[in-house]
């Protein structure tokens, strides 16, 4: 396949690039940038030296690049890629967003979290949460790549929800990332003199992930679901950790827990049920495509209480657009990603 990254510098797009390097049939033909084009992409990311010599092209050649390409993964600031996608889709290829333009059902909804205009709404695009819409994935021509904390907590209580297990007026999500979640680009409170040795929570009640996950969860529901999300900021480089909270329904047992958990995750490779009393950890997860997902029961508080543990920038960005890159064009799923986890 012919494939082109546009934002190819940030930590996203660097992610991409060293994902693809191993995928059999990945051939990356155009990588862009505006703000260093003509670079190569090794002189940003030394690491990738001998695996990639291409130079940075501009997104003004965005016909050309499409016309070229199989796919493209747009690893654009949100209100950037949906110009692109217009104009990529017209020349048949197809995109996968990184970013969160393509993500809602309802166009109010992003406008309203993200303050811009939404100006591709017939993009009839498909939410790219792999196991959760695989199907509609693979039919799709526009694919929304979820966010990390989305992806962490969606998959945390998406089998709870859809098998009206917990009263929905009682989820709570309590997350934590990594600094690279906050991107590429300077910003005094990642230094590390500000970061390092301290934890912070912030964006409380006001998240820009928090309607993204309402969506999925409303849609596995079959009614409104709003939920409490807090999301913090941990002094290490990648993953997140999302615990997630939920009072049950009156009779709802420990075993019935389990069996959702495992009926619907059974058949996933890439989520691994740590099963009742299991204790998800982030460096299990490291540089892997890996979700992995323990449960508790609180008989005093009769709550559940869910865990999730992901790279954010390989199950939660990255690893996950080419497993549905794989998906959209018939590729065994698994392809190019299944690199163990580095521990170290």
């Amino acid at each position: 396949m012919k494939i082109s990254i546009c934002g190819a510098t940030g930590y996203t797009g660097e992610e991409l690039l060293r994902i693809l390097s191993g995928h059999p049939q990945a051939e990356i033909v155009y990588i862009t940038s505006e703000s260093q084009t003509g670079t190569g992409i090794h002189e940003i990311y030394p690491h990738l030296t001998r695996l990639y010599d291409s130079k940075l092209a501009s997104m003004e050649e965005i016909e050309n690049i499409a016309s070229a390409s199989d796919v493209i993964f747009a690893a654009l600031p949100h209100g950037h890629a949906m110009e692109a996608g217009k104009k990529i889709i017209a020349q048949g290829a197809k995109v996968i967003d990184l970013g969160a333009d393509y993500r809602f059902s309802d166009r109010k909804v992003y406008e309203q979290w993200y303050k811009v205009p939404h100006t591709h709404p017939e993009a009839k695009a498909v939410y790219g949460l792999t196991e959760l819409y695989r199907d509609q994935v693979k039919t799709a021509r526009i694919v929304g790549n979820p966010g990390c904390y989305t992806t962490a907590t969606i998959l945390a209580l998406a089998p709870l929800v859809k098998n009206k297990l917990i009263e929905l007026s009682t989820i709570i999500v309590d997350a934590k990332s990594g600094i690279s979640g906050a991107g590429r680009g300077l910003n005094l409170a990642y230094h590390f003199s500000e970061a390092q040795e301290s934890v912070k929570a912030y964006n409380i009640a006001g998240h820009r992930h928090t309607p993204e996950i309402e969506q999925a969860l409303s849609e596995f529901a079959g009614t409104a679901v709003t939920i409490s999300f807090t999301p913090h900021l941990i002094p290490m480089t990648r993953g997140i950790l999302s615990t997630c909270y939920a009072s049950l329904k009156t009779g709802v047992t420990p075993d019935q827990i389990d069996e959702v958990f495992a009926s619907s995750y059974r058949q996933e490779y890439f989520i691994r049920l740590l099963g009742r009393g299991g204790y998800p950890v982030t460096k299990n997860t490291r540089g892997s495509n890996f979700c992995d997902i323990g449960w508790h029961y609180d008989h005093r508080t009769g709550r559940v209480i869910v865990v999730s543990a992901i790279d954010n920038l390989v199950k939660g960005a990255a690893g996950q657009a080419i497993q549905n890159m794989n998906v959209m064009f018939g590729i065994e799923e698994t392809t190019g990603l299944t690199q163990a986890p580095l521990y170290l």
